[in-house]
């Protein structure tokens, strides 16, 4: 099996649909479909049922599928080694990040690195997915969680204090909250994947059982933009509250657990020059808001 068989067989494998695979590859689904057809062919095996709910692995495929990752380790290995070795400031660097700090910080930085080194292009992939660094998803990481991959490297490049924020429009409307109301006769805006992940919900410590949730939001950007609109309270970290002109309540209190903000890149590309360069940029783009 070649490489680029692999890679079509993993993209089955991990998307479950010709349709699917075929947009993580950006080639036609007929494509994929042949490439599937001459391979299990070629090795004289059937490597997946077609079902109504998509392609499903046979026994003889999940077995194929432990030696592809194995070369697809390999490949992707190699790969990571010559561009870690690369000292040319031209090429691809791909930059996976919040829309939040993307606005704030990545873009700045991009645009004083194209000042710098116009042959460096940046690939910026903006959401709250987390892209693999390991399977070369991403070259750069800026993430609000440190990984436990040891093959990374990770250095905290942001520490900052989280507040709760309301726009001067809906305290105009409707006061400020009173601490240990447990936010009574207040619309509330929540970040949603920490509403889905706790069960005892506060903002700055204060419960919300008497308050009333009218939105949840995907991202942090649009928990900002949502407080903004004076749609309700909700809570942000510090900086982003007074860089937005937002009211901040209770000030005297904080989230227990700060907003932290850690750059990640894999070990093979930290000497990469397009690489570094980017890191450089990234770094001091928050340097502002550490002093």
């Amino acid at each position: 099996m070649n490489w680029d068989d692999a890679r079509v067989f993993l993209a089955v494998c991990r998307e479950s649909t010709l349709r699917g695979a075929a947009r993580v590859l950006g080639v036609d689904q007929a494509t994929v479909g042949r490439r599937i057809t001459a391979l299990e062919k070629a090795l004289s095996a059937t490597l997946f049922l077609r079902t109504s709910d998509g392609y499903a692995l046979t026994a003889v495929g999940e077995a194929a599928r432990q030696s592809v990752e194995k070369m697809e380790h390999s490949a992707l290995e190699l790969e990571r080694h010559i561009h870690g070795l690369d000292d040319r400031l031209t090429g691809n660097v791909r930059v996976s990040t919040t829309d939040s700090m993307a606005i704030d910080f990545i873009i700045p930085a991009m645009a004083r690195l194209h000042d710098q080194h116009p042959d460096v292009q940046i690939q910026l992939d903006a959401s709250t997915q987390i892209l693999s660094l390991a399977k070369r998803e991403a070259d750069i990481a800026v993430r609000n969680t440190r990984p436990d991959n040891p093959d990374l490297i990770a250095r905290r490049i942001a520490r900052w204090p989280v507040g709760l924020f309301a726009a001067q429009a809906y305290v105009d409307r409707h006061g400020e909250p009173q601490p240990g109301s447990a936010f009574e006769g207040h619309d509330l805006v929540v970040y949603q994947p920490y509403l889905q992940s706790k069960k005892d919900l506060t903002l700055v410590s204060e419960p919300l059982t008497r308050g009333r949730i009218v939105a949840t939001l995907s991202s942090s950007l649009l928990v900002r933009r949502s407080i903004a609109a004076g749609l309700g309270v909700g809570e942000i970290p510090v900086y982003m509250g007074e860089r937005d002109g937002l009211v901040r309540l209770w000030p005297e209190r904080t989230r227990p657990q700060p907003y932290e903000v850690w750059l990640v890149t894999h070990a093979d590309l930290r000497h990469t020059a397009r690489v570094r360069a980017v890191i450089e940029q990234v770094v001091e783009a928050f340097a502002p808001e550490n002093q």
